[in-house]
C-alpha cells in the first residue's frame, strides 16, 4: 500500500502521483485511462482503476477547497447525451433543478465502468447534493458491489445517490430509487396485440442480463402465459435498443423465408423505427401486412402512427431530484424504492385479425 503524508487536519487526499505509484504506472498513463483517452489495454486500465478505489482518489483535485462549502447543484450521469429516453429523463432533472433553485451538472460515462466511477468520484467532489445514474445495466455482482461502494462514499460526503431506471440493491445500502414499470407496460402492449388475435407475435431487442429488455421480455411473456399462449424462443430475437438493429433483426428474419409472425412488439421506439423500415423494403405494410408496436413513446412514436408504451421520462427525472433534496434534508440514510407507471397509447399501428372478438 502506498503510505500518505499526514498534515495537521490529518491525512491528505490521494493525488494522481499517489494512484500512479500505486499502480505502477505512469501519470500520463492514469490521466488518459480517467479521462477515457487510453488506448485498449484492460490489465492496466484495472490496475489503475483499483488504486483508484483502494486510494480513495477524486479526480477533480482544484475542487477540494470546496469542502464544506454549501451546495447548489445535482448531478445527473447518463450512458448517451444523444439517446433521446437519457435526453428527457436530463430535461426533467434539469427542470426540477431549476425550481429547487440548484443548478444541473451532466456527465457521460458511454457504458464504461471506470468512467461511471471517475465521474461519480468527481461529481462528489464537487459536493453535488444528489448523483442520479441512469441507463440499462448488467445486474450482477460486481454492479451491485459498485453501486454500493457509491451510495456510502456519497453518503459519507452528506450527498445522495439515486438509480433511476435501474434495479433496487437491498435496504442496506442508501440509494434511492426511481423506476418505472418496464414489466407492466410490456404485459399491457402485448395484451393489446393478443386482445387483437395475434398469436405469432415477435419480440425484437432481448438482452439477456440487461435489465431494462429484460423486464420488458418478462412483461410479454406473462401476457402470453395468462392467455395460454405456448413460450416459442424462436420469437424471441437478440439485439441492441438502437434503430439500426431494429432494421437488422427484421431484414434478417425476412431473408430467411416468409414472416412467421402477424405482429412485432419492438423493444423501444428506435428499434421499431428500424424494424418499420425494413418490413417496407420488404413490400410488407404497418398495420395492413404486420402490426407494430414499441416502448418509450418518444416524440418520434407520434410521426410514425406507432402504438406504444408511454414512460414518464421527464417525471423520472423530475421525482429523482425532488426525493433526493428532501432525503437530504431529513438525513434517514434509508434506502427507498419508487415505482412511476406506465400505459399504452394507442395509435393506428395494430390490426385486429378478423374472428378476434370471438
Amino acid at each position: 500500500m502506498v503510505r500518505r503524508a499526514s498534515s495537521d487536519d490529518g491525512e491528505r487526499p490521494a493525488t494522481i502521483r499517489d494512484v500512479a505509484a500505486h499502480a505502477g504506472v505512469s501519470v500520463a498513463t492514469v490521466s488518459r485511462i480517467l479521462s477515457g483517452t487510453y488506448p485498449s489495454a484492460p490489465a492496466t486500465r484495472s490496475k489503475v482503476m483499483r488504486a483508484v478505489r483502494e486510494l480513495d482518489y477524486v479526480a477533480n483535485a482544484n475542487a477540494r477547497g470546496l469542502a464544506g462549502a454549501s451546495s447548489r447543484s445535482v448531478a445527473i450521469i447518463v450512458t448517451s447525451v444523444v439517446s433521446p429516453h437519457y435526453a428527457h429523463v436530463a430535461q426533467g432533472v434539469q427542470t426540477q433543478a431549476a425550481l429547487e433553485g440548484k443548478l444541473c451538472i451532466i456527465g457521460t460515462t458511454n457504458g464504461g465502468p471506470e468512467r461511471e466511477l471517475a465521474t461519480v468520484q468527481l461529481m462528489r467532489q464537487e459536493h453535488a447534493e444528489c448523483v442520479i445514474l441512469v441507463g440499462n445495466v448488467v445486474n450482477d455482482e460486481a454492479y451491485r458491489e459498485r453501486m454500493g461502494e457509491y451510495a456510502r462514499a456519497l453518503a459519507a460526503a452528506g450527498s445522495q445517490l439515486v438509480l433511476c431506471g435501474r434495479p433496487a440493491l437491498g435496504p442496506d445500502v442508501p440509494a434511492l430509487v426511481i423506476e418505472y414499470d418496464n414489466t407492466g407496460g410490456a404485459y399491457a402492449i402485448t395484451s393489446h396485440l393478443l386482445s387483437a388475435g395475434h398469436r405469432r407475435i415477435l419480440f425484437l431487442g432481448r438482452r439477456d442480463g440487461y435489465t431494462t429488455p429484460g423486464a420488458r421480455v418478462a412483461g410479454y411473456r406473462n401476457a402470453l402465459a395468462d392467455f395460454h399462449q405456448p413460450h416459442d424462443p424462436g420469437l424471441e430475437v437478440d439485439g441492441k435498443m438502437e434503430r439500426s438493429e431494429g432494421y437488422r433483426m427484421i431484414r434478417q428474419r425476412l431473408e430467411s423465408g416468409p414472416p412467421d409472425f402477424t405482429a412485432v412488439f419492438a423493444g423501444n421506439d428506435l428499434i421499431a423505427a428500424g424494424a418499420r423500415q425494413a418490413l417496407r423494403e420488404h413490400g410488407l405494410r404497418v398495420p395492413d401486412d404486420i402490426s407494430l408496436v414499441g416502448f418509450d413513446d418518444l416524440p418520434s412514436a407520434a410521426d410514425i402512427d406507432l402504438t406504444t408504451v408511454h414512460v414518464p421520462h421527464e417525471e423520472l427525472g423530475r421525482t429523482a431530484v425532488r426525493l433526493a433534496l428532501e432525503r437530504r434534508q431529513d438525513k434517514s440514510g434509508m434506502s427507498e424504492h419508487v415505482m412511476l407507471g406506465t400505459h399504452i397509447i394507442v395509435r393506428d399501428s395494430v390490426r385486429p385479425l378478423r374472428g378476434a372478438g370471438q
